[in-house]
């Protein structure tokens, strides 16, 4: 039996410190700056491990890590350490939760910079929202391309890098062996008749850009990203919702902005965001997030009471 209380069990999980189950030792949760750790971060979270924990250290699927073995009481001593070191932690409750991105900033199929985004992110919204409630926790992923390593479309907030191919049809010398045909993983891209053919099937992976050596397809595609509202995973899964439309770099932090501000006022406590856009429609959702009738009510949805169902 534990000789803690619910209320410390609570109070200290709201700092990143969760119970190990079966005793009344903590794993404390280390969260990454946009999906990124330096080498001396991880010199540092050795430290904390041997020095408060049991000298383990676990990598979450949220690209975290966690040092379990941690006394209640050594509790104190191990955030001391983690400021003095520059190491934050945190990463719970029903709230904005820490940025998670692949490595599509280094990766052959990258589209962009993931762990570039990730940070903007974290400093925008994990950071600068850390003290706003939500109804539920809200997760937030970076994927580099359709390949989705990271699974955006499983995330309340996903966003997918894509490059779309920009053809010049006058440049396609309609080779007998099209490099960019044997590039496409779709089979979208055909030469008919001479000429290179991109149909609607494209999905905009950008694995054919830079591959025609001639530069029919430009050796630098257009930057965009599909964005995903809405996704979960776990006992109740749920598809994110693919917005109607690609969108820039510079679009995706206000639609973000806008689409936690309409989950603040729409949603109800312990529902998630996409059973919230499934009660009143993607149509509605998508209306409210593309004008900017809810940044000028930031203020008054951000001082509203979280509804809750009657």
């Amino acid at each position: 039996m534990s000789s803690l209380t619910p209320n410390q069990i609570m109070e200290v999980k709201g700092r990143g410190f969760l119970r190990n189950r079966g005793t009344d030792n903590f794993s404390v949760r280390i969260v990454s700056n946009g999906a990124v750790f330096t080498a001396e971060d991880f010199e540092n979270i050795a430290k904390l491990a041997k020095e408060f924990g049991n000298g383990k250290t676990i990598c979450t699927s949220r690209l975290n890590v966690e040092v379990p073995g941690i006394p209640y009481d050594k509790i104190p001593e191990a955030e001391a350490f983690a400021k003095e070191h520059g190491l934050r932690f945190g990463g719970t409750g029903a709230k904005i939760r820490p940025i998670a991105a692949c490595k599509g900033t280094t990766c052959v199929f990258g589209n962009c910079d993931t762990h570039g985004i990730a940070k903007k992110l974290d400093e925008q919204f994990y950071m600068g929202w850390t003290n706003v409630k939500l109804p539920h926790k809200f997760k937030i992923t970076v994927g580099g391309c359709p390949n989705s390593c990271m699974k955006p479309s499983l995330n309340d907030f996903g966003v997918e890098g894509h490059k779309i191919p920009q053809y010049n049809a006058d440049k396609c010398r309609g080779c007998a062996k099209c490099a960019v045909e044997s590039a496409c993983p779709v089979k979208a891209a055909k030469v008919e008749n001479g000429k290179l053919v991109i149909s609607d099937k494209c999905i905009t992976c950008g694995v054919c850009v830079g591959k025609c050596p001639f530069e029919a397809v430009a050796h630098e595609g257009k930057q965009a990203f599909k964005i995903f509202v809405g996704g979960t995973w776990g006992k109740s899964s749920r598809n994110g919702t693919p917005l109607s439309k690609l969108v820039s770099e510079e679009e995706i932090y206000p639609l973000l902005e806008k689409s936690i501000l309409w989950y603040r006022e729409n949603g109800y406590q312990k529902e998630r965001f996409g059973l919230a856009i499934d009660r009143i429609g993607i149509e509605k959702f998508e209306e409210a997030i593309f004008s900017d009738e809810l940044l000028k009510r930031k203020d008054e949805i951000l001082a509203m009471e979280l509804k809750t169902r009657e």
